[in-house]
């Protein structure tokens, strides 16, 4: 997922909807906030899956690695339009990309990597999977994760779960990991009210009940962030400014 990202296809399928950006997704300037978007993101796609059988109950999909460029902050915005395709395939995972456009200005594009399981819960083979197969253009996924271990001496922060933080399949939601690196970007790393890059790797679920703590540092304006829960790292990030 890195360098640029794939355009929208010519072919194959393509979903498109709209969002109205509200009070309690804006930060205190007014900006729409990274949770907001990933939110934006996942309901986006679900209405995607459902209307073509590939959602649940039969497929479930778990985000593994995203990447967010804010090309132009959200601010004035009082809604967004997103369109959403495949962006690559892998056996057991699949690419999505989506663009967004707000009313006023701010725009965001975005690529993604999620995980397929069936209907027992377990990895699944993609097979016959039609149009989003044809937008994918024959590009391949990878799962593995890129981003880096927060370092020994990085500064640790409690950040208690809630039991609204879990979804639909009993673990934290993805986008609560955003919330957390919203909360960090107040104090170090780069201005969320300018263009920025974020990326977040999801290695295993966090659930109701564990001690989670954020590992973090920055360097250079870039945050650095690890989701740790006992000895074991959940999830990484990082943002940066986009130049």
């Amino acid at each position: 997922m890195e360098g640029e990202l794939v355009p929208r296809p010519e072919r194959g399928r393509t979903f498109a909807g709209s969002r109205r950006i509200r009070l309690a997704d804006r930060d205190g300037r007014g900006r729409l906030r990274l949770d907001a978007i990933a939110r934006f993101l996942q309901d986006i796609a679900i209405d995607d899956v459902s209307e073509t059988g590939w959602g649940l109950p039969d497929h479930i999909w778990f985000v593994r690695r995203i990447r967010v460029d804010v090309v132009v902050p959200f601010v004035d915005d009082e809604r967004v339009d997103l369109v959403t395709w495949s962006s690559g395939l892998a056996a057991l995972a699949a690419g999505r990309r989506w663009s967004l456009r707000g009313d006023r200005g701010g725009r965001a594009e975005v690529d993604s990597v999620w995980i397929h399981l069936g209907a027992d819960g377990r990895p699944a083979r993609i097979e016959n999977f039609g149009l989003y197969a044809e937008a994918g253009g024959g590009r391949r996924v990878s799962t593995r994760s890129r981003l880096p271990h927060p370092p020994a001496g990085a500064a640790r922060v409690a950040w208690p779960l809630r039991a609204t933080d879990v979804d639909l399949h009993g673990h934290v939601n993805n986008t609560v990991h955003w919330q957390a690196i919203e909360h960090l970007l107040l104090a170090s790393g780069p201005d969320p009210g300018r263009p920025l890059r974020a990326h977040l790797d999801y290695l295993d679920p966090l659930d109701l009940g564990e001690e989670v703590e954020l590992a973090a540092s920055s360097a250079s304006g870039r945050l650095h962030v690890g989701f740790v829960a006992g000895a074991r790292v959940k999830a990484l990030a990082t943002v940066e400014a986009l130049t």
